[in-house]
């Protein structure tokens, strides 16, 4: 939470921490941003047949998460972080469109904010002051009527604080300059552990009690605190919603798919078949290299014998269409030169099938396992078990034809 505010000019004492709900949102969105990173290098036959969905429901409320709001959900935790949704969208008079979970409410503001966002968390936590929203905030941890101390004390929490030196000096408070309160003992440890600032967002009150029970409130949420000690996050967007009297009946579920994390996953590509080589025909094979789909079928005649993903030329070192033939074979060969301006040396390339006066040939390549991409410097690379068995049936003059 490095820079989320100031910690003053003092030593904090170290928090333990847990994976919680800020760990599972760390997680989803490294796997989200490794998914992004690698998605390119994933076959393409794969991408053409597949794609998540955009829309999910949720059994366990009976509503359904869509495109923008579905993403920020998963992006940020799942259920996990925000809980379930509530309601369905809903469209404001101002054009805002937002939906209700269980511990947060969705905006998306087609404007933007002041910095330009238009999909993000409310803060939802300034809600509960009894000055800001003039109606009964009856089920919103406030006081029941006539609890006049109870209530004085709840009005008061949400009075700024003085940054004393005796504040600054402590280890067991943090002061928030950004909203002038503090954190204090085991709510700053649990506030910590969720995800701080970045979950919960600053504090917007001191801590109050009412009926026995410890609150603060949070630009983001709400913690309490039990009588018997034990902390927990109430659920802030629940309570809202029914204080606006919001419809949170179940909706029918159609035809949209349950959620499960599994959806968004996509399958891995077919397993390239590799005939026997006992079996496979010992001369008269061509070679057909596909650069559009990175694929190779290698045929007797018209009978496809073996079939596999491979790498070709990347832009700036296309591998070149048309019809060529074996010119020679080596089971071995170090390759190294300049090409394009750039240096390579690989040594003990194996089972080395030229095409081309240029340097191009078919190949085994150990370097790298991401076929189905452009990856070479011209050269068709092949993975080690499919360049063996060709290389083993190959000959001079078979015919390769490539093209797009």
């Amino acid at each position: 939470m490095e820079g989320a505010f100031p910690r003053e000019n003092r030593a904090v004492a170290p928090v333990k921490r847990h994976v919680g709900r800020a760990g599972v949102a760390a997680l989803f969105a490294a796997f989200s941003l490794v998914l992004a990173m690698f998605t390119p290098l994933m076959p393409q036959a794969s991408a053409d047949d597949w794609s998540a969905p955009r829309t999910v429901y949720i059994p366990e409320t009976g509503h359904s998460l869509d495109q923008l709001f579905l993403d920020m959900w998963r992006g940020g935790g799942g259920a996990a972080a925000f809980g379930n949704p509530i309601t369905s969208e809903i469209t404001q008079k101002n054009g805002h469109v937002v939906q209700y979970m269980e511990y947060a409410r969705f905006e998306y503001w087609p404007e933007g904010d002041a910095d330009g966002n238009t999909a993000f968390i409310a803060s939802i936590g300034k809600e509960l002051q009894p000055i800001a929203v003039q109606r009964s905030v009856a089920g919103l941890s406030t006081p029941k009527q006539g609890a006049a101390s109870e209530a004085t004390k709840f009005q008061q929490a949400w009075l700024p604080v003085k940054a004393t030196d005796e504040i600054l000096a402590s280890d067991t408070v943090l002061y928030v300059s950004a909203t002038r309160h503090t954190i204090a003992g085991d709510f700053w440890t649990y506030w910590d552990s969720v995800g701080g600032e970045g979950y919960l967002g600053n504090p917007l009150t001191e801590q109050y009690t009412l009926n026995g029970v410890t609150y603060q409130v949070f630009e983001k949420g709400q913690i309490a605190k039990a009588k018997d000690g034990t902390l927990s996050l109430v659920p802030v967007g629940k309570l809202l919603a029914d204080k606006y009297k919001l419809d949170q009946k179940p909706t029918a579920q159609g035809d949209i798919p349950t959620y499960d994390e599994a959806l968004f996953i996509a399958p891995e590509p077919e397993k390239p078949q590799i005939a026997d080589a006992t079996d496979a025909p010992t001369g008269g094979l061509w070679v057909d290299v596909n650069l559009s789909t990175q694929y190779m079928v290698v045929y007797q005649g018209n009978t496809p014998v073996l079939e596999s993903y491979v790498s070709t030329g990347r832009p700036g070192f296309d591998t070149p269409t048309g019809t060529f033939s074996v010119l020679s074979m080596t089971p071995s060969q170090t390759m190294e030169g300049v090409l394009g301006g750039e240096y390579y040396n690989v040594p003990d390339v194996p089972d080395v099938m030229y095409f081309t006066d240029g340097g191009h040939a078919l190949h085994g390549t150990y370097w790298h396992s991401n076929f189905g991409s452009v990856m070479s410097h011209g050269c068709v690379n092949l993975p080690m078990d499919v360049a063996d068995w060709l290389y083993a049936n190959a000959y001079i003059g078979m015919p390769v034809v490539i093209h797009y």
